[in-house]
């Protein structure tokens, strides 16, 4: 049986703490999807084109990795890509009553699609990409909690 893994998000921008995840996961999985959401209520830094662009050069050299834009709901674009693992980040207490809830509703959307939580690696458990934002928008020395691509792009567009 192939392992599919969606490990979706909005990635606005992508983290360290991101990238150690999907580093994790390609060395599990025989693919690894990273599904990056669009959701038209949401207001982000980076448009989804940017987002999957600059992914894509961060991951360049994960071959069983591949970057995808999707908006709806996670379980439907699991389902249209094949995926039968989705893969959930777990920082803190309050992000796993929130996933355990996002859990529960995506097994009766789509019973056969396996939700795996991933705690993050220690030095990465505080990143967020919010705090990243706020830290970049304010002067901080954001570029230690971020891809080196990433960090450039956000110079860019701060």
């Amino acid at each position: 049986m192939t392992n599919v893994a969606l490990y979706p998000g909005t990635f606005d921008p992508m983290t360290n703490g991101h990238l150690d995840l999907i580093i994790r996961a390609s060395t599990l999985f025989d693919e690894v999807i990273v599904g990056v959401g669009f959701n038209s209520t949401k207001k982000t830094l980076f448009t989804v084109e940017e987002r999957v662009t600059l992914m894509e050069e961060v991951l360049t050299d994960f071959e069983n990795v591949q970057v995808t834009a999707f908006s709806g709901l996670t379980t439907d674009f699991a389902v249209e890509c094949g995926a039968n693992i989705l893969l959930r980040g777990l920082r803190t207490g309050l992000d796993f009553e929130q996933e355990f809830q996002l859990n529960w509703m995506n097994h009766k959307l789509a019973p056969d699609l396996e939700t795996l939580f991933f705690a993050p690696s220690p030095e990465m458990s505080g990143i967020s990409s919010t705090l990243v934002k706020e830290v970049a928008q304010h002067g901080g020395d954001y570029a230690q909690f971020v891809p080196d691509i990433i960090a450039r792009a956000l110079s860019s567009k701060l």
